[in-house]
């Protein structure tokens, strides 16, 4: 890989990182959030990631490296994935963003315009604990990615200045 790859793999791991930080200000937004267009309280979003189609290497060095399973069950990484000559850049991108499958939390609200006849009102089942943590996770992988772009600067620059004498 040419260094030019390293700060495409870097970008669209920023890319990723920045709408993972979207979606968790989204969910800390409507953490409150009783009511949506489709009726019930707002469902926490996560985001998946992927590693591009073109990305083989990571596969293939994750296989090399250990025994690590998909998912539980589903058995080891193929010990090698053929490489794609293709024009899809090395990196991740998100797969899907994907609704939280837990249920509302139930509140006695008797007095809340949402609340049902049992006097209880749906609330997102939403921890901010969770996603201050998740919003940490996102960031502090932005800037890890920002100081490897910096640091393929730099090995660029050392290269030409090599080259120069």
């Amino acid at each position: 890989m040419n260094l030019f790859g390293l700060m495409e793999t870097s970008g669209s791991a920023m890319q990723a990182e920045r709408m993972r930080a979207e979606i968790v200000a989204a969910n800390m937004a409507n953490a409150e959030t009783t009511r949506t267009a489709t009726g019930g309280p707002y469902h926490r979003q996560m985001v998946v990631f992927a590693a591009n189609q073109g990305d083989s290497g990571f596969l293939n060095a994750l296989g090399d490296a250990s025994e690590f399973t998909f998912a539980a069950g589903a058995g080891p990484l193929p010990q090698q994935i053929p490489s794609s000559s293709g024009d899809v850049a090395p990196g991740v991108h998100i797969a899907q963003v994907v609704e939280d499958p837990s249920p509302a939390l139930k509140r006695y609200d008797p007095g809340h315009p949402d609340a049902g006849a049992d006097g209880y009102v749906s609330y997102p089942d939403i921890n901010p604990l969770t996603e201050m943590v998740d919003l940490m996770g996102a960031t502090r992988a932005y800037g890890l990615n920002g100081s490897a772009v910096q640091a393929e600067k730099g090995m660029i620059a050392a290269a030409l200045e090599i080259a120069k004498a």
